[in-house]
């Protein structure tokens, strides 16, 4: 057996030293370990933070659904809150520092036309709706017939038929006075021809008389014959005068022809009365809404919504403290949980009044005497295109107001 030089001469007393140091010399290590597990714990607990806020998990619903906690709750400026869920005008208005995010609303071009029934239709009722929700018309297009539609097309017809009679009362009156012409005219030829004859007679027998053959009361009877033949050829001129000047014809011919052109003004007021009867669309575009049905009378809401959804755009309330940051032509992203990307666009008008907020949540705690500023902002093409089924849709506007070195303000 050969011995270690390092060996302990035996036998040894064990003064503890030695067992003291192995300790140590093991336990160093050890502790160094733990240290490096601190800041990996502290990585794993930042990590999980920022999963659980941005994700939302389950778990974390439920913690926050029993505890009833709200995420962001503890503070002015919560970030974990998504924009979506911002309802009230005083949490959008801090939301972002640089932007101006507000509640909107999708609309056809112009807002919704509530068409109702024409002017004057009184108390009739739809007897008759000739479009559907989604059908595209066009200006001037029937939406729909009313029940007087009979009663007005009676009054048409009621109209020409007294046109028809003024119409004969006028020839009758023209065929009169031309047969009255006719016989003032042979009636003065007539008389004419007598006047010849009483003429020649009277200077007969003035020639008889005057050579003794014809008696004093023969020349006087001749006298008196020519002379009212003679009267009887004025007179009868007087009566072919009258109708030559034109007073008697146009006399009665000027009634005849006012009569006519009474009853032509009647069939014309008929005639626009009855578009009493029919509800014709003021503009092109989509019918949206029926408010009523055949057999009802329509109620002051209107029977039909339509809009022009060829172009659509959002109406934004823009808090009154931030108004003055938006400016015309400033872009535009629209967003909603319908929609599965962004909409843009570019605010193309501001209101001039400032008045009460009217797009609000269902929160009861929410603040609806906010007061804002109406300002439109028109979609895109394509944007236009995938809103053009959600009017009145709520929406998040959110308006780029950094000013445009290029833009003419």
């Amino acid at each position: 057996m050969t011995k270690d030089p390092q060996a302990p001469e035996l036998p040894l007393v064990d003064n503890g030293k030695a067992s003291d140091q192995g300790a140590a010399g093991q336990a160093a290590p050890r502790k160094r370990t733990k240290l490096w597990l601190v800041p990996l714990l502290m990585l794993t607990l930042f990590t999980g933070a920022v999963i659980g806020m941005y994700f939302q998990p389950p778990g974390l619903r439920v913690f926050f659904g029993v505890t009833g906690l709200q995420p962001g709750a503890g503070t002015d400026t919560p970030i974990a809150v998504a924009i979506q869920k911002v309802k009230a005008q005083e949490e959008v208005a801090i939301v972002s520092e640089g932007d101006v995010v507000a509640l909107g609303r999708v609309i056809p071009k112009g807002d919704v036309i509530s068409v109702a029934t024409p002017s004057g239709a009184g108390d009739a009722r739809l007897a008759e709706i000739r479009v559907a929700v989604g059908d595209q018309v066009a200006r001037g297009d029937v939406l729909a017939v009313l029940d007087n539609l009979g009663q007005l097309e009676t009054g048409i017809a009621t109209a020409k038929a007294v046109i028809a009679v003024r119409k004969a009362t006028l020839a009758q009156t023209q065929a009169t006075i031309r047969a009255s012409r006719e016989e003032a005219q042979a009636a003065l030829e007539r008389a004419q021809t007598t006047a010849a004859a009483a003429e020649t007679d009277r200077g007969r027998v003035t020639s008889l008389f005057e050579r003794g053959v014809a008696t004093r009361a023969d020349l006087d009877t001749a006298v008196a014959r020519a002379t009212e033949a003679s009267r009887d050829v004025e007179r009868a001129i007087a009566t072919l005068s009258r109708y030559a000047s034109g007073e008697t014809t146009q006399a009665d011919i000027a009634v005849a022809e006012a009569n006519l052109a009474a009853a032509e003004v009647d069939l014309a007021r008929a005639t626009q009365d009855l578009e009493r009867a029919f509800v014709r669309a003021p503009i092109a575009g989509m019918v949206l809404d029926i408010n009523a049905r055949a057999g009802e009378r329509p109620g002051s809401a209107g029977i039909i919504d339509l809009g022009d959804t060829s172009e659509m755009t959002v109406e934004v309330e823009v808090y009154q403290t931030l108004i003055g940051r938006v400016a015309i032509g400033d872009p535009v992203k629209v967003s909603a949980e319908a929609f599965a990307q962004e909409l843009t666009g570019s605010v193309t008008a501001i209101g001039l009044e400032i008045g009460r907020q009217s797009i609000t949540s269902s929160d009861p705690a929410e603040n609806t005497d906010a007061r804002v500023v109406d300002v439109i902002v028109t979609l895109d093409e394509t944007s236009s295109a995938l809103a053009r089924n959600y009017t009145n849709l709520e929406t998040i506007v959110r308006i780029d107001a950094g000013i445009d070195p290029g833009r003419t303000e």
